[in-house]
């Protein structure tokens, strides 16, 4: 049984809670919050062994076989070096840092630990991400010319992505996904990139993001945090096209032909919230003494963080770091 435990009390920790307490190889062991009480709620609704009211003093329970980072994007470069630091093993939120040099330095303390570190995009992970590359490495739809997803959610009442001390914005928070599901179709010939952006209090709130791959291949992206997308994905072949509902959290997976006829649909298999299947590779990555899970290995990472880092040199923005 691995104990497992969260660094942050927030909207995204009860989610991880809600869903490891339905799991059968983990125990709710630990929650830390810089306000105690609300890690004592933790206890209280989802049976959490022990509450802490500082994550140094969680960290140095010696009992911890995990640590879940479910803190800001600004602070998970601090939390997880400090886990690591602690000799924790750790699981953190997307997106991983703030930027590469960061995700770098932390990739290097946790091989000088031989400690796990990974990255926590749930779509990497998810069963939906083998369904696509089977439907795609079949050659049903040809050969893949063209992507095109977006992502999006009203979301003004969330305060830290407004807050560029919070590194809010969209790009970390959604066009992370965009650049994984990209990557995850068309891989890492990239030839150059392409963005558009709009920023309000601070931050970027919607951008559209286009890369050119080697070959002749577009990925044709937008996401924002100011209004409802479809967050519809669709893979475009020679052949046919895939339909991706929900690129968040793949719900369907519907396959045309060149007639634009249906001539598949595929349903994911049910799930207790989809952040079940990272936790899961955790638990194989620890038995089987892997500091990297291989759905999200260490490059890819640190390759993502780059393009993101690019994309915001190409609006002359960057986001303050802690001191």
């Amino acid at each position: 049984m691995l104990n497992f435990a969260i660094i942050g009390a927030g909207a995204i920790a009860h989610k991880m809670s809600a869903t490891i307490v339905e799991m059968d190889k983990v125990n709710a062991y630990a929650i830390a919050s810089r306000n105690l009480s609300k890690a004592e709620k933790f206890v209280e609704q989802y049976g959490f062994s022990k509450a802490y009211g500082s994550y140094e003093e969680m960290l140095a329970d010696t009992e911890i076989d995990l640590v879940y980072i479910a803190t800001p994007h600004s602070h998970h470069f601090r939390h997880a070096k400090a886990a690591l630091n602690a000799g924790k093993n750790v699981l953190c939120e997307k997106s991983f840092t703030v930027n590469a040099q960061q995700a770098k330095d932390l990739i290097t303390l946790a091989r000088e630990k031989n400690l796990l570190l990974t990255e926590a995009i749930w779509t990497r992970y998810m069963p939906s991400r083998k369904m696509i590359d089977d439907i795609i490495d079949s050659g049903i739809i040809g050969e893949i010319k063209n992507v095109c997803a977006n992502i999006g959610y009203e979301l003004s009442d969330v305060v830290r992505l407004h807050d560029p001390k919070l590194a809010g914005g969209a790009l970390l928070d959604l066009g992370v996904y965009l650049i994984n599901f990209a990557r995850m179709v068309l891989g890492d010939e990239i030839e150059s990139i392409d963005t558009s952006v709009i920023f309000e209090r601070g931050v970027d709130i919607s951008e559209s993001i286009t890369i050119k791959y080697k070959g002749n291949k577009l990925a044709v992206m937008q996401c924002g945090a100011n209004s409802v997308h479809s967050r519809m994905g669709v893979i475009m072949g020679t052949k046919g096209f895939i339909e991706v509902i929900n690129i968040n959290n793949p719900e369907v997976i519907k396959v045309y032909n060149s007639e634009y006829k249906l001539i598949s649909e595929q349903t994911v298999p049910t799930q207790i919230s989809g952040y079940e299947y990272q936790v899961e590779a955790c638990i194989k990555a620890i038995e089987n003494g892997n500091i990297e899970c291989s759905e999200m290995p260490h490059a890819e990472t640190i390759k993502v963080m780059e393009i993101m880092d690019d994309i915001r040199k190409s609006w002359d923005y960057e986001i303050p770091l802690l001191d």
